[in-house]
């Protein structure tokens, strides 16, 4: 090594310990803030989800995130002009200048944080409402900023824009509603059959098939809608727990009264 190459190491290791002596004291202040708003944003939102379930407010991740940021906002704020020199009504002017050309391409954004405030304080949908939305049913898990996340009985979920959610038919459903499926079947018609023998039976044999993925206190039942040329029409409502799916309800019943004598199970004759 040459003592050409040993001066630029030794300029090079000086330099950083230079700065770092001269700017120590903006180091530890810009550390301080920053673990100290990290602490506080850990408390304010862990006591608003708190404050939240015991109020009328909805309790939705678009409150705490708009706290969090309105936090951290104000700790740059502080540190700007001490840490870096930038004065703070400086940048403010700025980004207000260059905000208006910002929020045109910012504008879906924009409007899907104010849908999501309206849908919140009008009370629209609320986490754990039951919904159905352009033929979508399922339970709204949170409303943030951006979307209305909403979980279907599958499990599948639906991440809805909040400003399409402002201009869709929105229908709120009570759980019996949204549980219910049907299974359909046709009774022999004759001048001897007894429908209500025959719904009692139903509802019997439905009842031991499905009691452990029923609905409690929607048991099922039983309605008879109307006449064919092969009998009697009619369908055995079922009520199904949340987590189970339809299709599974509607395959037990099924299974369940396969079988029994007064059903027509005979398929329609061809046309010739």
């Amino acid at each position: 090594m040459d003592i050409t190459q040993g001066s630029t190491i030794r300029e090079f290791i000086e330099n950083p310990l230079a700065w770092l002596e001269t700017n120590s004291t903006k180091i530890i202040f810009l550390i301080v803030v920053l673990v100290a708003t990290a602490i506080v944003v850990k408390i304010v939102t862990k006591g608003m989800r708190i404050a939240l379930d015991k109020t009328e407010i909805p309790s939705a991740s678009i409150f705490i995130n708009i706290v969090r940021v309105l936090l951290w906002v104000f700790a740059v704020s502080i540190v700007l002009q001490p840490v870096f020199g930038i004065n703070p009504t400086s940048l403010m002017t700025a980004l207000g200048v260059g905000g208006i050309a910002l929020s045109f391409g910012l504008k879906d954004t924009i409007s899907n944080i104010i849908g999501g405030f309206g849908l919140m304080l009008g009370k629209v949908v609320q986490p754990g409402d039951l919904v159905s939305i352009n033929g979508a049913t399922g339970v709204v898990k949170d409303v943030t900023w951006r979307h209305t996340i909403v979980e279907e009985r599958a499990g599948n979920e639906m991440w809805i824009p909040n400003s399409v959610l402002n201009t869709a038919a929105l229908e709120k459903m009570p759980v019996p509603n949204e549980a219910m499926t049907t299974v359909a079947f046709t009774a022999r018609g004759d001048r001897n059959t007894n429908t209500d023998a025959i719904a009692t039976t139903i509802i019997d044999a439905v009842k031991a098939a499905t009691a452990d993925i029923m609905l409690p206190d929607n048991p099922p039942l039983v309605k008879f809608s109307g006449f064919s040329p092969y009998g009697i029409e009619g369908k055995v409502l079922l009520f199904t727990k949340p987590g189970v799916l339809l299709s599974t309800m509607q395959d037990r019943a099924a299974r369940a009264i396969a079988g029994e004598g007064f059903l027509v199970q005979n398929a329609a004759p061809e046309e010739e």
